[in-house]
């Protein structure tokens, strides 16, 4: 039983990193009806921020809650600009075509981020700065360690937190507008590049804060950490229904305790197979996700 529980919270952890990167999919999806296949690698690109801002900073080897805070909060600005301007000059001017094309650009960014990193950076992995003392808390033969359990709790503050913009605020409106229908926000006076840049801001802050959070957990850091996770992260947004932030935290779970629960089998090498496996399943099952609904369009 012990291992068992042992296994559900080693799965919350995992769930909770994927759940980050899956509400920035699932807002951009929200209002634009597109996949950014970038955003994935917008969150290597807040682990990297962070690291030379915590190296800038004298954080290496010096654990500072506020030097942590300031860090996560320096790399979800830097990240808010460049997901603004991965908007503007790849997205925008393909934005009334047909999707197919916004869907090759989107995996068009995704690649020049990821050998452009690995230009920028460096192909050899680095270590990111410890900048949270690491502390184990056992209960009942349970154990987590203080940075898991901070993603997890971020990740749900977040997921509340979106929630109360969308549904609360004034520019939430807005996006709920621009996404119901993108022509008809504008006749209403909406700005809507506005709002869409600031749905791309505020995804790609999300991804930053989930990059530094997973490198303080596992602090080996590379310009492709963003593929492999970025997909497993749009698996679980799909999963939940693509749209919906509940579902995106929902998704997220899901797909890391079914990959924690295989790699306490024999099938462990099988764990980074299990996400593709559920999209397959949940397209020819229920497309529109656990959470999703069906619409239907004229065409």
């Amino acid at each position: 039983m012990e291992t068992l529980l042992q296994q559900i919270i080693n799965g919350l952890s995992l769930g909770a990193i994927y759940a980050l990167i899956a509400l920035g999919y699932t807002m951009v999806y929200g209002v634009l009806r597109l996949i950014n296949f970038a955003h994935g690698d917008v969150y290597m690109l807040g682990a990297f921020s962070g690291y030379y801002l915590a190296h800038a900073l004298g954080l290496d080897g010096n654990p500072s809650v506020l030097g942590a805070i300031v860090v996560t909060i320096g790399a979800m600005a830097f990240c808010a600009i460049v997901g603004m301007l991965i908007e503007r000059f790849a997205y925008k001017p393909v934005r009334h075509h047909p999707r197919l094309t916004a869907l090759i650009t989107a995996i068009g960014v995704s690649l020049l981020l990821e050998y452009g990193g690995q230009v920028v950076f460096g192909a050899t992995p680095r270590f990111f700065p410890q900048m949270i003392e690491s502390r184990t808390y056992a209960l009942g033969g349970v154990q987590i360690t203080n940075q898991n359990l901070l993603i997890i709790l971020v990740a749900v503050v977040v997921m509340f937190g979106l929630e109360f913009i969308v549904h609360r605020t004034r520019i939430g409106k807005a996006m709920r507008a621009t996404s119901y229908n993108l022509q008809v926000a504008k006749l209403m006076g909406i700005n809507t590049d506005r709002v869409i840049a600031f749905t791309f801001a505020l995804g790609s802050a999300l991804a930053a804060a989930g990059g530094v959070l997973v490198a303080l957990a596992i602090p080996r850091i590379d310009p492709l950490m963003g593929l492999m996770t970025g997909l497993k992260a749009f698996v679980a947004a799909v999963l939940g229904g693509i749209g919906s932030i509940p579902g995106a935290m929902v998704g997220g779970v899901l797909i890391g305790l079914m990959e924690t629960g295989l790699s306490a089998t024999a099938y462990s090498t099988y764990r980074d197979a299990v996400a593709f496996g559920v999209l397959i399943l949940i397209l020819v099952v229920r497309p529109a996700g656990i959470f999703g609904s069906t619409a239907v369009e004229k065409v």
